[in-house]
């Protein structure tokens, strides 16, 4: 009992240090974006293309998937208006900083609120900076957030060759979940460090991915420089399939910022 007692107070008191605000006096503010534009600044983002892999398959440059609105970046899963000649029967809207602004270290922030529908799957993550040089996994990804349909939950992972070609997931763990406000805005964040990637949702630590001593490859390859990408995506073998009748569904970006460590 005393023991049992002695776990729950632990762990009481841990959850407590851990959403203690941060000390954003130790961080210095480097970039950021409000979104409070008429259009969305194209100097540091462009519209995700269309490929191959599952999460990009319905991304679309149609206006109708971006808006800016109420110091908001809007960005929207949709069904394919009429006159698009587009085969895809719904579509996507998404952004990145690919070729226009590299992130390497310092702590990465969005605050952005998450409509929920049948197999939405919006998702702010880093990858490689140097993609070519790099091919997925080898050069890292860190998922800072993917929420799946109406949860009250976000995601938060890394991914590498260590986790996925050598499937070794729990040594260390390579991901968590926190709460969120499903329907209010929520701040995601990541900070970036040579030997650790720490997650944070609304200043709460969720957890962090450690550099380990191991002989296995590619255990952690994230000191690196990273772009970023903001998307909706719809559908896939994660999240599921899509209900139609819950379209359009809407991600809202407030702002981004970046901090690196005060000197």
């Amino acid at each position: 009992m005393k023991k049992s007692i002695f776990l729950w107070v632990a762990l009481m008191c841990g959850c407590l240090v851990a959403c203690v605000p941060q000390k954003k006096n130790e961080w210095e503010l480097v970039w950021e974006d409000d979104f409070n534009q008429e259009v969305f600044d194209t100097a540091n983002w462009s519209k995700i293309p269309r490929w191959h892999p599952e999460w990009a398959r319905r991304m679309s440059a149609d206006p109708a998937c971006y808006e800016m609105r109420d110091g908001n970046l809007v960005l929207k899963g949709i069904m394919t208006p009429a006159g698009n000649p587009d085969t895809m029967r719904y579509i996507t809207g998404g952004l990145y900083t690919k070729y226009k602004r590299a992130f390497h270290g310092g702590r990465l922030e969005v605050k952005a609120k998450l409509q929920g529908a049948r197999g939405a799957w919006p998702a702010i993550w880093l990858k490689p900076f140097e993609e070519e040089k790099y091919p997925w996994p080898t050069g890292g990804e860190i998922d800072i957030m993917e929420r799946l349909n109406y949860d009250s939950i976000a995601y938060q992972t890394v991914h590498s060759v260590y986790t996925q070609h050598l499937n070794i997931r729990k040594n260390p763990p390579q991901g968590a979940t926190g709460a969120i406000r499903p329907d209010d805005y929520n701040v995601y964040a990541v900070e970036m460090y040579p030997d650790s990637i720490v997650f944070f949702i609304n200043d709460c630590r969720t957890f962090a991915y450690p550099k380990i001593e191991t002989d296995k490859e590619g255990q952690f390859p994230f000191d690196r420089p990273y772009y970023l990408l903001i998307d909706m995506q719809l559908g896939g073998s994660w999240v599921g399939a899509v209900d139609t009748l819950d379209l359009p569904v809407e991600m809202c970006v407030d702002w981004m910022r970046y901090y690196k460590k005060s000197k």
